[in-house]
């Protein structure tokens, strides 16, 4: 049985968390995503790296 590739880590050690939105202004993941990322499964990581584009874009057009 072959095992699943690992799915990587969005951090960019850029590591500050934006008091209004609860997401790191470098990879745009919450706390408790960042604290889970290490055990969660790869399924869950997926899910979260689907919506950090979203989440991106939405913080860099409030700061307009």
């Amino acid at each position: 049985m072959q095992r699943e590739a690992p799915v990587p880590s969005p951090c960019v050690n850029i590591c500050v968390m934006d008091e209004a939105t609860g997401w790191c202004t470098g990879c745009f993941r919450t706390m408790n995503e960042i604290v889970a990322w290490g055990t969660a499964p790869n399924a869950a990581k997926s899910a979260v790296l689907a919506d950090l584009a979203q989440r991106e874009a939405a913080f860099f057009n409030q700061l307009k």
